[in-house]
């Protein structure tokens, strides 16, 4: 067992992906640089050892941007378009919303506003707001404009896409500022006219998901995932270049224990996550859920040292986790709550065990994520041979013939979903997937 752990350890095979990955440039969904970062992750699974490395196409609502702006008083505010804005410009007063609660849109006259609100929510609020619901309920309210505004300090404008999955393009332009150039919106222009524009190329588009294979031919498979996308404005280390170096990381240390493996092992770095979790969906929407015995999808690993594990109440995952961790008396972070976001979730929503495999993090949001700061200096090779080690060995034992990972209701998946406050922001958004 030393041995492989040894190779592991000193393998360069996934950060040499991730420097590849991050070196692409743009990687945003649809574009010429997520089919590039497309092909070299189908090779690098094949170099790994991993069979049957391919591409599966398919169609996507394109967007690429091009200039936006915030005019106020006489100043010009840096800003970022959010991707799936429309193209557009607006004349509107202002009006700062703050966290931008539910309660706060109810209580403000927004009729032909351009309305701004902040990333995060307060301590005291029961739940998370996604950016798309504060959207959202800017437009139902009637907004003309939405400004989203970094809680993060450093000049950071946050970028995120807007729109659903019946309407890719939002109805309203819709910006990021950082928290700085937020605060001086807030300070000098709250209730003045500004004029916000968006520019964007707006077009039909190719995205694609990698697949590649190891083990034995069984009818059931264990899924290893990540995407490959990331947002345009930066390099896309930590989102999610980490997770993608990851698979093929985890493909490489598989291939050498593949005697080990009693369960085929499906690589599958998706596309076009970051608008709708597009290749994820249309992977799930697809496949007979019974022969999926797990999910293993690497999204925001290698930011920290302690790998976090959402297992969603699935207590097979959650068991086979706790095992690994004593093994190694090495700790990992389980975490039993749903987590409605990233690729694992078109399969968990079908009652398909899945697990959300990040860092351990401290503090609300995203960090550098869907920023200008997403870049690879901030990640080290050590954290990622570490998880490499750990997520190897839990890989191989979700697939032991004798671990079993029980299927979960959709029933239940929707009692929980609405028991931990999350059902709401989904109908809110249109991602409620159960009738009622």
């Amino acid at each position: 067992m030393s041995e492989w752990i040894g190779n592991v350890f000193e393998s360069d095979v996934g950060w040499d992906h991730l420097e590849a990955l991050v070196d692409v440039g743009n990687r945003m969904a649809g574009s010429e640089g997520e089919r590039e970062a497309a092909e070299l992750t189908r090779d690098a699974l094949a170099d790994a050892g991993a069979r049957n490395a391919r591409l599966e196409p398919f169609e996507i609502q394109g967007w690429e941007r091009a200039d936006s702006g915030i005019e106020a008083g006489e100043t010009s505010q840096d800003c970022i378009a959010l991707p799936r804005s429309p193209a557009d410009r607006v004349d509107a007063p202002l009006v700062d919303l703050g966290y931008g609660l539910p309660a706060d849109f109810e209580e403000t006259d927004l009729e032909g506003t351009i309305v701004m609100v902040r990333s995060d929510v307060p301590d005291y609020y029961d739940r998370y707001l996604h950016r798309r619901e504060k959207y959202f309920h800017a437009i139902e309210n009637g907004a003309v404009g939405f400004v989203y505004r970094n809680h993060v300090e450093g000049c950071l404008p946050p970028t995120g896409s807007v729109g659903w999955t019946d309407q890719p393009i939002g109805p309203i332009p819709a910006v990021g500022v950082s928290s700085e150039v937020g605060a001086r919106l807030a300070r000098r222009f709250d209730g003045d006219e500004i004029t916000l524009s968006v520019d964007a190329d707006i077009h039909a588009a190719e995205s694609q998901n990698v697949h590649a294979e190891l083990g034995p031919d069984t009818d059931e498979r264990v899924l290893v995932t990540s995407h490959v996308d990331a947002h345009d404005i930066a390099e896309g280390a930590m989102d999610n270049g980490a997770g993608t170096a990851m698979v093929v990381e985890l493909a490489n240390a598989l291939a050498a224990r593949e005697a080990d493996l009693e369960t085929r092992i499906e690589f599958v770095a998706f596309g076009a996550e970051e608008v709708g979790l597009t290749g994820s969906e249309r992977f799930a929407a697809a496949a007979d859920p019974e022969r999926i015995k797990a999910v293993v999808n690497n999204d925001g690993v290698v930011r920290d040292r302690t790998l976090s594990i959402v297992t969603h109440g699935f207590g097979g995952l959650q068991a086979a986790a706790n095992e690994v961790a004593d093994r190694y008396d090495h700790p990992i972070e389980t975490v039993p709550t749903l987590g409605p976001h990233s690729d694992h979730w078109p399969f968990v929503e079908r009652g398909v065990p899945g697990c959300h495999v990040k860092a351990k993090s401290e503090g609300p949001g995203r960090g550098w994520g869907h920023t200008f700061a997403d870049t690879i200096e901030k990640l080290e090779p050590r954290t990622l041979r570490e998880q490499a080690i750990l997520l190897t060995e839990y890989v191989v034992e979700l697939a032991r013939a004798d671990t079993t990972v029980d299927h979960r209701d959709t029933d239940a998946i929707a009692a929980d979903l609405e028991s931990q406050g999350l059902a709401e922001g989904m109908k809110i958004t249109g991602d409620w997937p159960y009738d009622g």
